[in-house]
Parts: C-alpha cells; structure tokens; sequence
C-alpha cells in the first residue's frame, strides 16, 4: 500500500470518526427518506388552506366547534398557521400499524410484508407529532392511544418530541369489554394511553381518590386531614454534619408566632444560653433534641421553617408535657387512574354510535366514557380540545355530553379524512344528531345540546415563485382560518374586497380586508367598522406585517396584518420538510 492510499484510508477514518462523534447517541433512528410521503411532499410547493362549507353548519347555541374534512398532515399544517402555542389538550388514536392492514401510506395498505412498516409509521407519526407540539399552550397536555404493535416506538418518538422529562404516565386501557386479540399463547385485552405535557403539568386533574383512614389521620386543616407522628428533628444525621439547622425556635402559644435564633455554636458544637427578653415576652425556647448524648437538627433550614411553619409544623407538648414540634403527616389519598377498566366500550362506543346513526358504520369506536375521562383531565372546563385522528367523532361527543354535566364551556377541532365517507356519514351525522337531539332518520335521538359546529375541507394556494403573488393569493383564502382563531364565524357581509363575520352572541365582530390593490374601498370599509356595535378584530393585507397605525382612530379596535404571519408560518413548516426534519 503506497502512501497515497494510506493518506486516503486515513482520512476516510477520520470522516468516519467525525459521523459517529455527531451522530444520535440514543433514540430511533429510521430511514425517511426512501418512502417520502405525498401529502407532505405537496407541501413544499402548495399552501394548505381550509374552506368553510356553509350548507353543513349547525347552529344551536353555545360555543363554536370545527369538523375539518382532509388529510391531518395538510390541516394541521392549516392550523399551526394561527393556532400557535393555543390548544389545551390535544388527543389522537392514530393507526396502529397492525397486520391488519390498518395503515394505509402513499393510498397503500401496508402490512407485515412491507420491509420499511416501521419507518413509515414513525415518518408518518413524526411529522404530525412535531406540529402537534407547537400547537399546544405551554400547560397543554398530549394524549395518544396505541397497542403493542408500536407502543415501543410511540414512547422514544414522543420522548424525543416532547422531552422525556415531560412524560407523565402511561395508562393501562382494559379493552376486554370490546373483545380481545387473539394470539397464540396469551390473550391481549389492554392498550395503552401516553399522556405528555408540553412545558408544564400545571394544568393536570390529577383524579385523586378519596380513600382516607380517618381513624389516623383525625385533623384537619385549609388544606385537607393529617396525622401527627414525626417529630420536626426525626432526621438521622447529627447536628454536627447539619450546622445550619442548629437554631433555637421561641413559639408563642398564645398568638402562634414563631421566632428563630442563631444561638448554636458551629466550632464548639454546642448552643449557648436563652434569649431572656424573648422568654419574658410569653414565648417558649424548643431545642432539637439529643438521643443518645448525640445533639440533632431539625430537618428544615431556617428559611423554609420561617415560610412553612405555619402550614406544616404542629406544636404541642410531648408525653413528658414538654413543648416539641412535629411535622403535619398530610393524607394523601391514592391516585386511581393508571390502570383502568371501568369503561364498557360495547355500550358507550359500538352501541352508543349505532343508536345515533341507525345502523353499524365504524368498527371500533372509542368509549365516550373514556374520551370523558381524557377530556377531563384538564383542569379547565373552557380547553379547547383537537384531536387530529378523530375518526368517528367521540372525542367531539365527549366534550358536549361534559360540558352538559358540568356546565363547562369547552370547544373542540376534529380533523379527519373522507376515506369511506367517514366524515360525512359518520363524523358529521353523528355529532349534528348530539347538537341538534334529531337523528339522520329525523326520529328523536335527545333534548339536544347547545352548541354549534362548522364544517371546513382542505384546499390548496400555489405557493408560486413570486413571494408577494402567493400572499396575495393566500388573502382570498385565509377567512376561514381566520374565523376559526378567533371563534367567530357567521357570515353577515361579503364583497369582492372584504367580509364581516360576527359571534353567534352578535357581541363580537370579524372584519377582513384582503385585497390589496383595491385602496380605494377602504374609506367605504372603514366605516362599516366603526359602525357596527361590540368588540371589533379587522385583519388587512400586507405584503410586510406593516400597518399604518392612523388606519383606525378608535384604539378599542384590535387591527392585524394577513397574511405575512400565516405566510410566514407556513414557509418554516416548507424548509422543514425540505431538511427532512
């Protein structure tokens, strides 16, 4: 081997060196590129935009919730154009990827055959993910179902989306109500739900059960029954290796006051004599103790003795008639939601939906119980809750059917496609027969629920090499976007230059000014703004987020640029998908 070649070997190591040095030390690792899919694909040269179909509208009272017909990947790339860190829980059972062909990639079912079933699963449920988490609020909580086909996987992927560290639980769903898989050695009758926070978990209804023993923990306080058991300097390590927990504490038992001084000698080990003054005042000197000719702390830093004493420490005299403090052993119930098994997914899903529709049109629906249970787990009963698989629409029947339990004012956004008419002999009928009480046959179903829903289908804006032209092609498409972020959505004035939409409370109005070239009419325009009664958004076009900010005298008017944001947006979730991310 000459020393070119020699040269050469070694620089291939080196190049080599440098790819394992940066490469993804844990985690999955799949190939995305060898089956790329084609509705994202599209979206690299064509903008997602979604239209209002007026003829599918149910106005019934209440708040305004969404049914978008299309492919998720396109709707949720619609959505993260003007619902940016807004959604408060998002829930999703997407395929499974069993053998039974249930997952369909590229209009073709994939099974076990399939050499690349895994990696376009994850490239499938990847990109969603990542859209997923930019929609959530910041205390928004992600839920998705899944069996063990790929419950493995679902957890890394969500891991490296989400942060392992927001990982909260993942529950165990008994399904043996529904019928269980068969196998060759044990019988599968559970699935699995993971729930993840985005940031914080603020927002979680932790469920807590009630199961106190009364008999033991016998007081109680603001914040719920305790016992008292542990002494305050129960901590097993001497005063000498504690040294900032040597203070003396002076207790006024007639106003419960509570001093601190630093009477404990660090070198010699030893405290020094009383505070007189304070002893003459009415307070009380406690010491930790000494066990065993050992000297102990107490188990608090003064700091949090002086913030918590108050809430979490007890004084009373011991057996010996001795003022001592104790710690206040709070009952802490038992959380019962891990494991469960109380949802019968034969009356509340297949029955439930063939009741409403007349006849079996979805194998398989999701307990209404269940989506209850999810649903409430967020601590608000006004979330605004998306699910992006929504299938036969539970999720939406869910959030109805609990607002009118608890008076709460939820919203929700289902998003789903059409294959085998799915959204519009499923979806829709079922969630109009809930709002309205009127099944499809017009036979009575109930009393009805109040509250609206707006049916929406995916379209496309070319995203044409003139950057200004696809704006301006994109204002004539954004309505109904737009109508969605800020919940209003009734039309009441439509032109070739603008439209007006107005809540279904008529106390809130939507104005939007979307062509540029025709400044003329915006005097005109201007004044059917400030006419109209309430609280007023108007959005206008610009070509560079810029307003002129004389446009309106009225301050109370809240004015917007279209569609340079929207624009904007969906050019970042273009490159991503151009980088492969």
């Amino acid at each position: 081997m000459d020393q070119y070649e020699i040269d050469k070997l070694l620089k291939q190591i080196a190049e080599l060196k440098q790819e394992v040095k940066a490469s993804k030390k844990y985690g999955l690792v799949w190939d995305k590129e060898k089956n790329p899919e084609e509705v994202v694909e599209a979206c690299k040269t064509k903008i997602p935009v979604i239209n209002f179909l007026g003829d599918k509208q149910v106005i019934n009272g209440g708040k305004g919730n969404v049914i978008i017909e299309g492919d998720n990947f396109h709707s949720l790339t619609a959505l993260s154009c003007i619902y940016q860190n807004s959604i408060d829980l998002i829930y999703i059972d997407p395929p499974y990827n069993t053998l039974n062909k249930d997952f369909v990639y590229n209009d073709i079912c994939v099974d076990l055959d399939d050499g690349y079933r895994h990696s376009k699963w994850l490239s499938f449920m990847h990109r969603r993910l990542v859209l997923a988490r930019g929609l959530l609020k910041d205390d928004g909580l992600f839920f998705v179902s899944i069996d063990e086909n790929e419950q493995a996987n679902l957890k890394i992927l969500c891991d490296s989306v989400f942060g392992e560290r927001h990982f909260i639980c993942c529950f165990i769903i008994d399904k043996t109500a529904q019928g269980a898989n068969q196998s060759v050695s044990f019988k599968q009758q559970h699935e699995y739900c993971l729930l993840y926070a985005k940031n914080s978990s603020n927002s979680i209804n932790t469920d807590v059960e009630d199961d106190i023993d009364y008999k033991k923990f016998k007081y109680k306080d603001n914040k719920g029954y305790y016992a008292i058991t542990n002494s305050f300097d129960s901590i097993n390590s001497p005063l000498s290796a504690n040294k900032k927990r040597g203070y003396t504490v002076y207790y006024n038992e007639a106003t419960k006051d509570a001093l601190i001084r630093d009477e404990f000698d660090p070198v010699k080990l030893q405290f020094g004599p009383y505070d007189e003054d304070l002893i003459s005042k009415g307070y009380t000197p406690i010491r930790p103790g000494i066990r065993k000719g050992v000297q102990y702390p107490w188990n608090w830093e003064r700091n949090r003795f002086l913030s918590d004493y108050k809430e979490e420490l007890v004084f009373i005299k011991n057996r010996k008639g001795v003022l001592s403090i104790y710690h206040k052993n709070r009952a802490k119930g038992k959380t019962k939601d891990t494991t469960i098994k109380r949802f019968d997914t034969r009356q509340f899903g297949n029955q439930m939906l063939v009741d409403i529709l007349g006849s079996k049109k979805f194998d398989y629906p999701k307990s209404v119980d269940m989506m209850k249970w999810v649903v409430s787990k967020h601590k608000s009963n006004e979330a605004l809750i998306l699910d992006f698989f929504a299938g036969s629409g539970t999720t939406g029947q869910a959030v109805l059917e609990l607002n009118k339990e608890d008076g709460g004012n939820r919203r929700f956004i289902l998003c789903t496609n059409n294959e085998n008419n799915i959204c519009t002999d499923v979806t829709y009928p079922r969630l109009k027969t809930v709002i309205t009480g009127i099944r499809p046959d017009g036979s009575k179903y109930s009393d009805g629920i109040p509250s609206n829903l707006y049916y929406f289908k995916t379209g496309f804006v070319e995203d044409l090499n003139n950057s200004d032209q696809a704006k301006y092609n994109l204002a004539e498409k954004v309505d109904s976007l737009l109508c969605i972020a800020e919940d209003i959505f009734d039309e009441k004035e439509r032109n070739d230059y603008s439209s007006h939409f107005v809540s279904s409370n008529r106390k809130r109005h939507l104005f939007i000014y979307n062509d540029y070239f025709k400044k003329e009419k915006f005097d005109e325009f201007k004044k059917r703004v400030i006419k109209a009664d309430g609280e007023k958004v108007v959005y206008v076009f610009s070509f560079d987020n810029n307003l002129d900010e004389s446009l309106f005298d009225d301050k109370s008017i809240n004015v917007k640029p279209i569609p340079e944001k929207i624009y904007e947006i969906y050019k970042e979730i273009a490159e991503s998908i151009k980088r492969g991310e």
